[in-house]
Parts: structure tokens; sequence; C-alpha cells
């Protein structure tokens, strides 16, 4: 690990949840979306029903309520969304943050505390929709969270600067019509250097560009410990 990527780490030495503290840790269980699942052959995954149906499936299966997974999974999720493929020699389908899947208005916590960075709602097709962006500034070191694919109520009444303390309600998940055609989740992302970015950051790379992102969005489990 580097020097922030221990950081992370030894910041907590508990699980920390990030949706609705009452879905117990037992019922969260791992989720393969990337393009060498030969089970997703049989659905449509780009399709938010069809992708729906599949993580029911799994969800089922482990007897679960939380699906979760995708740092720097390789995807065919995308491959219906022109913003992530406009540049043939630069495809991006590789995901920068781990997805949550859970019902629609499920609640999003804050998993340390923060303040507002930046929030927006980007919603053209296949973005993340509500978004939000915390800043954290811990040890006289500052990062960042994003917590896309929310509900529209999550970014009402917001304002850059609102302090969030640890565990409380951040927003709730939001419904495709709302998260711009995906299954309803949560996408959480750490960033190291957010830049001038101002509720938004990518959160699907190019193969080309894994090097620079992979350093500046390090695992979220480090800090979550799942």
């Amino acid at each position: 690990m580097n020097n922030f990527e221990t950081f992370l780490f030894n910041l907590t030495k508990t699980k920390i949840p990030i949706l609705d503290a009452s879905i117990s840790f037992s019922t969260y269980t791992a989720l393969d979306l990337s393009e060498t699942n030969i089970d997703l052959a049989a659905y449509e995954i780009t399709n938010p029903e069809s992708c729906q149906l599949y993580i029911n499936t799994i969800l089922n299966e482990n007897k679960a309520e939380v699906a979760y997974g995708g740092y720097l999974e390789k995807r065919s999720l995308y491959a219906d969304k022109s913003n992530f493929s406009s540049d043939t020699n630069a495809i991006r389908n590789i995901h920068l943050g781990i997805d949550y899947w859970a019902k629609a208005h499920t609640s999003v916590l804050a998993p340390i505390n923060g303040t507002v960075h930046s929030f927006k709602n980007n919603n053209a097709v296949g973005d993340y929709g509500p978004t939000i962006i915390l800043s954290h500034t811990i040890h006289e070191i500052t990062f960042y969270t994003l917590y896309g694919h929310l509900s529209l109520n999550s970014i009402q009444d917001l304002y850059i600067g609102k302090e969030f303390k640890q565990s409380e309600i951040l927003g709730y998940l939001g419904t495709p019509d709302i998260n711009v055609n995906y299954a309803p989740h949560l996408h959480f992302q750490i960033i190291k250097d957010i830049g001038a970015y101002l509720g938004d950051y990518p959160g699907v790379c190019a193969e080309s560009d894994l090097t620079f992102y992979a350093e500046n969005c390090p695992n979220p489990n480090l800090l979550l410990g799942l």
C-alpha cells in the first residue's frame, strides 16, 4: 500500500456501514459484473430491469439484502452509453468505485465526518444522476468521497459546507428514471485529488488512464473494511 492507502486503512478498525445501518453486514454479498462473468450472457445487462433480475438472483441465492463490488472491474455495463465510448481508442469501461446494489430509497450514510464539497444532478443517460461529494480533512490530510445515483430529494435543500457526522443520513438511493438508467445502487468512490471538479468526477476510466485513476481513487474497501 502507498501512504494514502495506509492512511485510509488505519482510519478505523471496524466495518463502516454506508447504507441503512439496520441492514446487517451478514446480508451483504459480493457481485461480479465484470465482462468475464459468463452468467451475464443470459441478461441484457445494460437494461436496468434485466440487470435487476440478475442482481435479484444473486441476492436470493445468498439470502442477502445488498450486493456489492466492482472496484477496477472491467464491465460491459456501459456499452450502450455514448458518453463512455465516444472515442473508440479510449473506451471507458473500468469502474473506479464500489457499487452497493439495494432497493430504491434505501438510506445512504456518511461513513465518516465530512462537509459538502459540491453536489449536482448529472442527468445525462449513463451518468450518476443526483450526486454528492464530501470533503474530509483528518490529520491535516484532505480527501473526498463521492456518492452517485441518489434520489432527487437527496440534493434538495443541500448547501456547500453543510456538515455530516459519521452514520448520519446523507441521502437515499434513486430509482432508474432518476439515476439515469441503472438498477438502484450507490456508487461510492474515494478521490485523493479532485482538481477543479464540482459535483462530478470520473467514475469509469479507459485502460490507458488506469494507472493515474487507480492511484487517485484507491479501493473504498480500505476505508469501509467490508
